[in-house]
């Protein structure tokens, strides 16, 4: 594994690549900054700005690198030298590597700079002016800003403590030598694609998507929307979705209709019924052809009673979804009396995480 870790000064790189050394036995590799064209990092500063810790390999290019961290793919990597966005872009295409982006308020990183001493100085070149330039410099810089790195990331870190111990906590809990931030588990896999499926639904009222998968292999999929034929729920189509009852003459629209009720007057079909229907009960019911050939239907939201009813009917032997929905406790009724398996899958954190916003070891994220 290779974690590249790209941020702004004194937002943390270093106290995390240390983390990830001391704690998990990762080795510290570098890149040599020539590889910078014009060698823009000899902008000049009045203080230094180091990488702590002693690398173990230092390279001339990424393909030297990548060379390397290919032949000895089973040790743990870390680096913060990502010193272009092409660095960055090539690292991306290895599946051993995971980018992660670390940065905090300007006022909390000015405090850990040297600089924070000399303040008070209302000069042009004061230390605050300066540091203020050169982290412009370090985050826009055509060439080799961090930010457009730092937008290619699969995690984003908001370290906005100067408490050790709890950003040493929430680097705990999210894990990140963990293979699954490499490559998904099956349930995250499906899960993703029924995440995907839900990006092309056209209802009003809520986006969600299903994948039908027996023995690893996807069966089908669904979205939610108006069937074939009918006008789009978003250009109209669904009455109930676009909140006008059907005796609202004047148009005027009758936003009462809340989640879970009036689902009789919905015209849209649900995910997972359009997923059944495009499956075939043929194609479904395999719980009598012994262990491992079942179908499990991936939900990104906790499907309906309606939907339910149709999943049990059809021969479901498992349900897996996300996102709760407002009559779960029904749901898992009907389906655990027809003997259907239903649980919740919880992903592996991603987006932005706050680290000031974590106690106890919890993890709240933003993606």
């Amino acid at each position: 594994m290779l974690i590249g870790i790209c941020g702004g000064i004194y937002a943390g790189k270093n106290t995390i690549t240390d983390y990830l050394v001391d704690k998990h036995g990762f080795k510290r590799i570098s890149l040599n900054p020539s590889i910078v064209p014009g060698n823009d990092r000899n902008w000049s500063l009045p203080y230094p700005i180091k990488t702590r810790g002693v690398s173990s390999y230092t390279f001339d290019s990424v393909d030297e690198l990548l060379a390397h961290v290919t032949r000895h793919w089973r040790e743990n990597y870390v680096t913060t030298e990502l010193w272009t966005e092409d660095v960055a872009v090539a690292l991306l295409h290895r599946p051993f590597f995971l980018l992660v982006s670390v940065d905090a308020p300007l006022m909390m990183r000015w405090k850990r700079s040297p600089m924070w001493a000399g303040r008070q100085s209302n000069n042009r070149d004061s230390p605050d002016n300066l540091f203020l330039l050169y982290d412009d410099f370090e985050k826009y810089s055509a060439r080799v800003g961090y930010l457009h790195i730092a937008q290619r990331a699969h995690l984003h870190i908001l370290n906005n403590t100067d408490s050790l111990p709890a950003l040493h906590a929430q680097l705990g809990a999210l894990d990140l030598p963990s293979e699954s931030r490499l490559r998904p588990s099956w349930d995250q896999y499906f899960m993703q694609l029924a995440s995907l499926a839900a990006s092309r639904s056209n209802c009003m009222k809520r986006r969600v998507g299903a994948v039908l998968v027996r023995d690893r292999r996807v069966v089908s999929t669904g979205y939610n929307g108006t069937p074939r034929g009918i006008r789009n729920c978003n250009a109209g189509g669904c009455p109930r979705c676009n909140g006008v009852s059907s005796n609202d003459a004047e148009g005027k629209g009758n936003l009462s209709s809340s989640s879970g009720h009036a689902l009789s007057t919905c015209l849209c079909l649900h995910a997972e019924e359009n997923a059944l229907l495009e499956a075939g009960r043929d194609r479904l019911d395999r719980r009598g052809e012994g262990e491992g050939s079942h179908c499990t239907l991936y939900s990104d939201t906790c499907p309906c009673l309606t939907c339910a009813v149709k999943i049990a009917q059809v021969g479901i032997a498992e349900v897996v979804y996300s996102k709760s929905y407002s009559m779960d406790s029904t749901t898992a009724a009907v389906l655990g009396e027809a003997g259907v398996e239903l649980r919740q899958f919880s992903p592996i954190s991603g987006g932005l995480v706050d680290v000031r916003a974590a106690t106890g070891g919890r993890v709240e994220s933003w993606g």
